[in-house]
């Protein structure tokens, strides 16, 4: 009796169906074998019999644009007080007032400090008990302080001539006498010592009116010497200004030449700072200067040059110059660290492109220049960057029509197609008469 396996037999139908259908997709189907068109082939290109090769890469373009530039020079340097006062007291004495408190703002004149002057209206009264001694001894009208007599109307000059007048007079009569035997010859000896007596004091009398009217003066100066030191134990600001210092306090007692104070005039403000000297041939009293601060980002500050060096500092190659800037508004301080640029002329009819047109790599900036559809990599020198421009110093002529889109799938012989879809061609003609060549 035989025994029937239905197991082997499915496993042997599975086998067969399977090499059948391996067969069947291993045949080429009609539509690839005839190559019909909405199909790609492994490189990605539309099939067909000429492999549709492209027309080349879509750009914008431009031409070389003519514009008008501000030539300028970059600063930088610090803003400084042009007055920067440092008081101090010319009298020693203790501080009794002080006006000096940081950052008030002072005008020229105003009261800062005032010292204890007792001691100094005891010296100014003596000063003048002293000259008005001398101006009794001298015999002045007080109605007349400045008239000084002279000397034969000053009263002890003129006792001192009236003696010598009596004593010559008496001199005389003794000498008649004696020639008559009247007198004895002791009486004319006496009267003439007594006259040389006279003439003596007359003459230290006058010596010691002329003494004097020398010391008057000295008196005089005296007095007004003292009468300045009581002045100065007030102690004013010289300038219009703001405190930036206070070295004093009340009840603190000083001495001569002691600082008391600092005082800054806050406007206007000087910008100091130093141009290379290849720019000495450019810079000139008046010309406008644009800075900017930390403490004010985004805000732009005006000045103007007032004063330049005459000489160049052989260490640095550089030459002084000062800018005034008007601080009516106290923004600025002394002190700040400014950056900006001094403007020195406008040049008009500059060769440029748009930003766009330009590709910097390692430094190197080119552009690229289509001649026939074909792209030419150019390389070009920059020069001021002015808006969206740059300017080109050399590389163009100014002809020349270049790429503004797509830049980075560009190299030299690229075809390119302009947006519109017409191959770009090199513009024929020569460049407009400007003055100025394509390369500076």
């Amino acid at each position: 009796m035989r025994i029937q396996r239905p197991f082997s037999s499915i496993c042997l139908l599975c086998a067969v169906l399977a090499v059948s259908s391996c067969g069947e997709s291993s045949a080429p189907q009609p539509s690839q074998a005839a190559g019909q068109p909405g199909q790609r082939g492994q490189n990605g290109q539309r099939g067909g019999g000429r492999g549709g090769a492209s027309a080349g890469i879509e750009v914008r373009t431009t031409g070389i644009q003519r514009i008008s530039i501000q030539r300028q020079i970059e600063l930088s340097g610090n803003l400084a007080s042009i007055d920067q006062v440092k008081v101090s007291t010319e009298v020693a004495g203790t501080v009794i007032y002080a006006n000096i408190d940081l950052g008030k703002e002072v005008h020229a004149g105003e009261v800062l400090v005032k010292l204890d002057d007792r001691e100094l209206q005891l010296a100014r009264d003596r000063a003048e008990s002293a000259l008005k001694q001398t101006e009794a001894q001298l015999g002045l009208d007080p109605s007349k302080p400045n008239v000084i007599p002279p000397d034969e109307q000053i009263a002890t000059v003129r006792t001192a001539i009236a003696n010598r007048d009596d004593a010559k007079v008496k001199f005389a009569q003794s000498q008649a006498l004696v020639a008559q035997g009247l007198v004895p010859r002791s009486d004319l000896d006496t009267n003439e010592t007594r006259l040389k007596v006279t003439e003596a004091t007359l003459q230290s009398t006058l010596e010691s009116v002329r003494s004097l009217k020398a010391s008057l003066q000295d008196r005089r100066a005296a007095l007004q010497l003292a009468q300045k030191k009581i002045d100065d134990a007030t102690v004013k600001s010289p300038v219009n200004g703001v405190v930036s210092e206070r070295l004093v306090q009340r009840g603190e007692f000083i001495r001569e030449n002691t600082q008391i104070t600092t005082i800054v005039q806050l406007n206007p403000l000087q910008l100091r700072t130093a141009v290379q000297e290849k720019f000495s041939s450019l810079i000139r009293p008046n010309l406008p200067v644009q800075f900017a601060v930390e403490p004010f980002p985004g805000q732009t500050f005006n000045g103007r040059i007032v004063n330049i060096s005459p000489s160049i500092d052989q260490q640095t190659r550089t030459f002084p110059v000062e800018v005034q800037v008007e601080n009516a508004n106290r923004k600025l301080k002394p002190g700040f660290f400014a950056k900006g640029i001094i403007l020195t002329e406008r040049d008009n009819n500059v060769m440029a492109l748009p930003e766009e047109a330009v590709s910097t790599l390692a430094g190197v900036s080119s552009v690229f220049v289509i001649d026939n559809g074909v792209i030419r990599q150019q390389s070009v020198t920059l020069g001021a960057h002015e808006g969206k421009f740059f300017e080109i110093l050399d590389g163009l002529m100014g002809n020349e029509t270049v790429a503004i889109s797509n830049l980075n799938q560009l190299v030299t012989g690229t075809k390119v197609v302009t947006a519109d879809g017409v191959t770009a061609l090199k513009q024929t003609g020569e460049a407009p008469d400007t003055g100025r060549g394509g390369s500076k």
